[in-house]
């Protein structure tokens, strides 16, 4: 009897033992649980995306080596292209040097193969990354899917953290349709776009965990594809198709929603710049990036070494980087050259290029976007003149890594192939910063 005694008071010593124990293990730290706000209808009942990270302060230092990563919609060189372009024009005073590495098809777990020998070789120093529409495998969401894909987004976030690079977590973006192409792809729709948000919230997860930043591409994309149709419903004969004609790769206008995202989680204020003028004085000046050569009689002329971000193009076409800027505050946040005007009474007409509009005397005091209200203005010439030259370049750039580093001359001697290719990509690199020339224009107030 007393030995029972005694193993029940070990027992209970015990169990006392573990419950004091059990109270000082720490609690697990509890939420915030915030979503993004959902607009009404039937296209985002059974969406609750995550809220996203606002973006920090600006991420890019001078000189600094850009590397533009990801999946086919990156080899289209889009969004890529006008990434790049806006750094080399907009920003000419950072000296940012840019190569993109598209690959079509591939998901987290290429990059991570062939990042070793594709990318840290150039010893990039900041990298936006963009995966996700392949690693949904076009099929529902399952949460093995979802640890592999958080597993290996992991894995190339420390690689270039190692390497020393900073970082960008890119979201995917969503689909219009189901890839007819993808034999294995099974699901509705509706569940792939669902795939597709579980693994944005991955990517923040991810980006946070890590402790760097995130683009999110998805949330606004989705938006937009849901909303366009009745912005722009066109003829009948060719429909708005924000998400590109196969539902998959975007075209103009869902890159430049892309190109929104990215630029904005690098942190960019969007400042290009601001000319004042006093018409009671007399007087003008200006500031970043621009000076003031002349001004007599309400006229002002100007020399600008930063350009604004010119996109002319129709409102209502998928094929037009102006019309995916409807979607997103793109000018308001990115792109602000400001003009203002001090000692109008009651209105005046400002010209610029071959553009006039009227403003009351208070718009004017406050200050106008040049950049928004002229999208036809007299950087648009020199702006695509820098664009093409970023093309030829980004062109180049998916030849030198997939048919040279990946083909035969890279199998028999990466050291030789990298240093021919290095030779022949130097030229074109050297094309895109001479391709930003100082812009003479004339401003007229009436």
């Amino acid at each position: 009897m007393r030995v029972c005694i005694l193993i029940l008071l070990a027992i209970a010593s015990a169990g006392a033992t573990a419950a004091q124990d059990s109270t000082t293990l720490p609690l697990p730290v509890l939420g915030p649980y915030d979503y993004e706000t959902k607009p009404e209808g039937k296209a985002f009942e059974k969406l609750n995306p995550r809220k996203a990270p606002e973006a920090g302060e600006l991420m890019l230092r001078k000189g600094d080596r850009l590397a533009i990563v990801g999946d086919s919609i990156t080899e289209q060189r889009m969004y890529s292209r006008l990434i790049e372009t806006y750094l080399t024009a907009c920003t000419p005073e950072l000296e940012i040097a840019v190569r993109q590495y598209g690959w079509s098809g591939e998901k987290t777990d290429g990059f991570l193969r062939r990042m070793d020998n594709d990318c840290l070789r150039f010893a990039p120093t900041i990298a936006t990354l963009s995966y996700g529409m392949n690693d949904a495998r076009y099929r529902p969401f399952d949460v093995t899917n979802g640890q592999w894909y958080n597993d290996h987004y992991t894995a190339i976030v420390r690689k270039f953290k190692n390497a020393g690079a900073k970082v960008v977590v890119g979201s995917p973006g969503c689909s219009g349709k189901l890839a007819t192409w993808v034999r294995s792809r099974s699901g509705t729709l509706e569940e792939h776009n669902q795939h597709l948000c579980a693994l944005r919230d991955i990517a923040i997860e991810v980006a946070q965990r890590e402790g760097v930043a995130f683009a999110d591409v998805f949330w606004p994309m989705y938006q937009a594809r849901v909303k366009a149709p009745g912005l722009y419903p066109g003829d009948g004969s060719k429909p708005y198709e924000l998400v590109g004609r196969d539902g998959i790769h975007p075209d103009w206008a869902g890159h430049a929603i892309m190109a929104y995202a990215y630029l904005s989680a690098l942190g960019l204020d969007g400042n290009l710049g601001t000319i004042t003028i006093d018409l009671e004085s007399n007087q003008a000046s200006a500031q970043g990036g621009h000076q003031v050569e002349s001004f007599n009689a309400g006229k002002v002329t100007v020399t600008s070494e930063r350009y604004c971000f010119c996109a002319p193009g129709p409102v209502d076409r998928d094929d037009s980087v102006r019309s995916g800027m409807t979607f997103v505050p793109f000018d308001q946040q990115l792109n602000r050259l400001t003009l203002k005007v001090l000692g109008v009474k009651g209105i005046a007409t400002v010209t610029w290029g071959n553009v006039s509009k009227t403003y009351s005397s208070a718009q004017l005091r406050d200050g106008i976007n040049l950049a928004a209200e002229f999208t036809l203005n007299p950087f648009c010439e020199p702006f695509a003149e820098v664009s093409e030259a970023v093309a030829a370049k980004q062109e180049f750039e998916t030849k030198q890594i997939k048919k040279i580093f990946h083909g035969r001359p890279g199998r028999e001697n990466m050291d030789l192939a990298v240093e021919q290719t290095e030779r022949e990509r130097a030229p074109l690199a050297k094309a895109v910063r001479d391709s930003v020339r100082p812009v003479r224009h004339i401003i007229r107030i009436e």
